[in-house]
């Protein structure tokens, strides 16, 4: 194109341009054109057009409804998932056998009973047990199955089940079925766990029926509901997500000893060993009110030094101080919870956890002979002021390693503590004068524990 050419060429595409009609619409309306336009001219590029239906067979999963939950701004949605939930939770419970049905399926089980009995169990054959499964109505048929039979079957010579073993089944599906529905009513967000409220609220309103429970209180329910919240989500909840799967409180042995307390003729003893008692729920407040000798509601190194036998080395509560949450340097209740759980529970793997926390200062997921050393110094200071001719270090870490037996023969990890069912006498050794003294005595105290039964058979003779 020429020099001149070029001023005709403006002027046609001026006069061009100023013919064009003039688009007013919005930026919304021309991106919503290209879209358009680029989906049309893809799907004939692909080949598809409008025979193409392949959107109509995506999953399910893909619908927002079913995966997502609504907005706090979207009450109408909140209300109707709430209302659906319930409805599904009244049907599911309506499917359970109540005390009516079960003492029928007791009746029906001891009409067929099969003879001869076993011991004093009665017993019952596969045929006569499908026939009291044919008599026993709908909502029974899921426990009278070839699978169920079977699981029961044990060393009968006639291939018969014990009809107690196969009722005590039913009682106990049954119980696990009507605990579910009734913490899924506290799992406000439905999504199968239960967060730190709303298993408070639980066992909030679960407190008025245990009878064992009787006397405690009221002002001191806060307190105690907080003390059971605690072992729940101490030992459930070991990364700390603030909520814990209803499936896990199932699984778990927690809840049956909090609904143990219905017991109206439970034995002290059993009371004494149960976390969540009376007896056992003073006991731990009781002793918080005593270390807090300033009377703030809360607990200062210096006062938590007192725990126990008092015997924890500095060092150790230097670190409880500085992973535990504090405020302004001082325990409140919830984490002084944590902290007895951890201690009286040193064989379960949630407490290593937690001690093991503690002990590897420099979060590298394991503890090599520094840290050992470490730790072990404030023993042997301790040792010293109580007059105590302190152990070398040396036997100690090869006693140490010796026990634990870790893969890395230089380093030990927390599984190599669980592993090796030594962990809590390593602990022991590490954090405590009391508990160092217990394992460097053993022999002597076996022995002394001999000789005092031995004088008792004698007394008894």
């Amino acid at each position: 194109m020429t020099k001149e050419q070029l001023p005709q060429w403006a002027d046609i595409l001026k006069r061009r341009l100023e013919n064009t009609p003039k688009d007013d619409r919005s930026d919304e309306e021309k991106k919503a054109e290209e879209t358009q336009l680029f989906t049309r001219y893809y799907t004939e590029w692909k080949g598809g057009g409008d025979k193409d239906k392949s959107y109509k067979n995506i999953p399910r999963f893909y619908y927002r409804c079913l995966f997502q939950l609504p907005a706090e701004e979207e009450v109408l949605l909140q209300k109707l998932r709430e209302e659906s939930r319930a409805v599904f939770l009244q049907r599911k419970s309506r499917e359970l056998l109540d005390n009516e049905e079960l003492q029928n399926l007791w009746f029906l089980l001891d009409k067929h009973q099969v003879p001869p009995m076993s011991g004093e169990e009665a017993m019952i054959s596969y045929e006569a047990y499908l026939q009291v499964g044919e008599k026993a109505g709908a909502k029974c048929q899921k426990f009278f199955t070839a699978r169920v039979y079977s699981k029961l079957l044990h060393s009968d010579p006639y291939g018969r089940i014990s009809i107690m073993q196969f009722f005590n089944y039913v009682m106990r599906k049954v119980w696990l079925h009507q605990t579910r529905i009734g913490l899924s009513l506290y799992d406000v967000a439905g999504q199968g766990h239960l967060r730190e409220s709303d298993l408070e609220n639980y066992i909030l309103e679960l407190i008025p029926t245990l009878p064992q429970l009787d006397g405690l209180e009221k002002s001191f329910y806060s307190f105690y509901v907080c003390t059971a919240v605690r072992k729940f989500f101490f030992f459930l909840d070991p990364l700390r997500t603030g909520k814990i799967k209803i499936q896990d409180i199932l699984a778990c042995s927690f809840l049956d000893d909090l609904l143990e307390l219905r017991d109206e003729e439970l034995s002290k003893e059993s009371q004494e060993s149960n976390w969540f008692s009376a007896p056992s729920a003073l006991r731990v407040y009781g002793q918080y009110l005593n270390l807090d000798k300033d009377h703030n509601g809360m607990l200062s190194k210096e006062e938590l030094s007192r725990y126990g036998t008092a015997t924890l080395t500095s060092v150790f509560l230097d670190r409880v101080f500085q992973e535990c949450l504090t405020y302004d340097g001082e325990m409140d209740y919830k984490t002084y919870l944590d902290f007895v759980l951890a201690l009286e529970n040193r064989k379960e793997p949630a407490a290593l956890q937690y001690i093991f926390k503690l002990l590897d200062m420099d979060n590298r997921g394991h503890l090599n002979v520094f840290s050992l050393n470490y730790f072990f110094r404030a023993i042997q200071e301790q040792m010293k002021l109580h007059g105590q001719e302190p152990v070398t270090f040396q036997d100690v870490k090869d006693e140490i390693f010796d026990m634990v037996k870790p893969k890395d023969p230089y380093k030990i990890t927390l599984q190599d503590l669980v592993n090796s069912c030594q962990g809590d006498t390593v602990a022991s050794i590490l954090i405590d004068l009391n508990g160092f003294w217990t394992y460097e005595n053993r022999e002597v105290l076996v022995a002394n524990d001999s000789d005092s039964s031995n004088r008792g058979d004698l007394d008894d003779t």
